[in-house]
């Protein structure tokens, strides 16, 4: 799907759930961004406001491209930023403070994710905001929460931090060899991001029922915990090992595919399918821990020889038809051509402005909905672009006071 082109097109007149909600995003990184992002794709609009010192720090990442400017653009800022606007705005001067107080009152929802306690003490927290907006919407993304005294409430976070400190790596660890770090990309940051517009969402509609604005406060090891609940839940009913069922990946002639089975109807479909039914009348896999105890020396060789002539593909196809759930382990290549993610208009393509003839693919909307169009996306924004636009209309300031706010730092 291209930027510009439209999904369910025949909902196009109805407009989108968050048509009229204004979104006020002090933001960097993805916790944050994609959470915005999300609320843009469902009709919000999004102003972000940027650094004039390089800009919100997803720009430095890599890889990246560079815009018209010839500045850098990073792959996590183009992830996560279509559909927005872009203000520069010095929050650490008490002009710049001033305009993002003057600005509040004509949004709905003002987020941020600094460090907890950072926009507080640039008096722009919750207090500072509310008391020029009473019925704000205040977002607050951080790594540890901002309305209780965490022990690590004073630490940095990223995605990784809050994974480990969830509990997840050292329950999928094995043998002596270290947790693998972000096995699965940005986990802590997107189910933040996730969270914290479910609470944006309900934080509204309770605004709609009380007139109240609300303070929602989302600490993204919270939300990994949430995440991550086999944990706790797990521990708490004395399972001290990995789960008692069959959940590994198997070699075919091709490559990798995952197969999950939990069941005893479902094993029994598995060895009646490869071929050993013995493997029912067999003691030693009498039970699912049984199972987990001889994976290598029994199951996985069997399920591997008689997937040894079969493609990934092929040999998903004939477990599922069995009824098991199981799928290949695509490549980066094979996602992005798979049918399933074309049908269903879960890539979306930004054109390069550097040259370059490949475009920049973000995932598009996970979510569906029937009378919503999906679409369309306008490019991630350049550094400042819009904030000569965005001061003027909703502020009313001149060419000379954006001058000469420019000329001395506190805007670019």
């Amino acid at each position: 799907m291209r930027l510009g082109d439209i999904a369910n097109a025949d909902a196009l007149g109805a407009g989108k759930p968050l048509d009229g909600i204004r979104v006020l995003a002090l933001e960097q990184m993805q916790a944050l961004p994609y959470a915005t992002q999300l609320l843009a794709r469902l009709g919000a609009d999004v102003v972000k406001i940027e650094s004039p010192r390089g800009g919100d720090m997803g720009r430095s990442s890599l890889p990246a491209m560079t815009d018209p400017e010839g500045r850098q653009v990073g792959a996590t800022f183009l992830r996560n930023n279509l559909s927005k606007r872009s203000i520069c705005v010095d929050l650490k001067s008490d002009d710049g403070r001033a305009l993002v107080l003057d600005l509040a009152p004509r949004f709905d929802v003002v987020a941020e994710n600094f460090k907890a306690g950072g926009l507080s003490r640039l008096g722009l927290g919750y207090d500072d905001v509310a008391a020029v907006h009473p019925a704000v919407i205040y977002l607050s993304v951080s790594g540890f929460g901002n309305t209780t005294d965490s022990p690590y409430k004073d630490r940095p976070a990223f995605a990784a931090i809050v994974e480990a400190m969830s509990g997840i790596y050292d329950y999928q660890a094995r043998d002596d060899r270290p947790p693998q770090a972000s096995p699965v990309g940005a986990l802590g940051d997107i189910s933040a991001a996730l969270f914290g517009a479910i609470g944006v969402l309900a934080a509204l509609r309770q605004r709609d029922r009380t007139g109240d604005g609300q303070y929602v406060d989302v600490a993204m090891l919270d939300a990994l915990v949430a995440m991550t609940d086999i944990v706790s839940n797990f521990w708490s009913m004395g399972l001290t090992e990995r789960a008692p069922l069959i959940l590994e990946n198997f070699r075919a002639s091709d490559g990798w595919f995952v197969l999950q089975v939990g069941r005893e109807p479902q094993f029994e479909a598995l060895a009646e399918l490869i071929g050993h039914p013995e493997w029912l009348t067999d003691e030693r896999l009498a039970t699912r821990p049984g199972w987990v105890a001889h994976m290598e020396t029994v199951i996985r060789p069997g399920i591997e020889s008689w997937a040894a002539s079969l493609t990934r593909q092929e040999a998903a196809a004939a477990l599922a038809a069995a009824g098991l759930a199981s799928g290949p382990c695509l490549t980066d290549v094979e996602v992005v051509h798979d049918p399933h993610v074309a049908m269903r208009d879960m890539l979306v393509e930004m054109p390069r402005t550097d040259g370059v003839e490949q475009p920049i693919l973000t995932p598009g909307n996970p979510l569906k909905i029937s009378g919503v169009a999906e679409g369309p996306e306008s490019r991630v924004p350049w550094l400042g672009e819009h904030t000569d636009a965005v001061l003027g209309e909703e502020l009313g300031l001149s060419a000379d006071r954006l001058a000469a706010l420019r000329a001395a730092g506190v805007i670019a």
